[in-house]
């Protein structure tokens, strides 16, 4: 079983049944050296605990309802600060987010306006809104900005 989809359908029932969300998921690499890459996520975020429980959990069930060809590494993890987006999905999660798009003709930064099943809609600082369809992305993230605390006994 190589295929990742059939792979997506065994693990997210059992992520939405521990209230979990499977937020992507890849098959890296080749022969010894390839990693299945579960990406998970939740409102409110996900604790290191909790990945470890689910890796657990994941772990038996990948080698009793799957058969996936030779030895893989499996890596859980969430999404993080600064997130990879390629489904719509995940587009649609981080509407009001800053963002970085990148195409085969320009990159953009600004912040997502809307998403729905075939693009989405990205305000620049600096120019007019743009409607961008997902077919024309070759990557997209979203960007985390520190914002810089006051510093202690300066003018308020």
């Amino acid at each position: 079983m190589e295929n990742v989809e059939q792979i997506w359908k065994v693990v997210e029932p059992y992520l939405a049944a521990e209230s979990l969300e499977l937020d992507d998921l890849e098959l890296l690499g080749r022969g010894r050296a390839r990693t299945l890459r579960v990406t998970i996520d939740k409102s409110g975020g996900i604790d290191l605990d909790r990945i470890s429980e689910v890796s657990r959990g994941l772990s038996r069930l990948l080698d009793s309802e799957t058969e996936i060809d030779g030895p893989y590494q499996l890596e859980v993890s969430s999404p993080g600060l600064e997130r990879k987006l390629s489904r719509p999905s995940q587009f649609q999660k981080s509407v009001g987010r800053e963002v970085v798009v990148k195409t085969a003709t320009f990159t953009v930064r600004g912040i997502l306006a809307g998403a729905n099943e075939d693009g989405f809609r990205i305000q620049p600082d600096d120019s007019e809104e743009r409607s961008i369809p997902y077919a024309d992305v070759t990557s997209a993230r979203t960007v985390f900005r520190w914002e810089r605390a006051p510093k202690p006994g300066g003018k308020q």
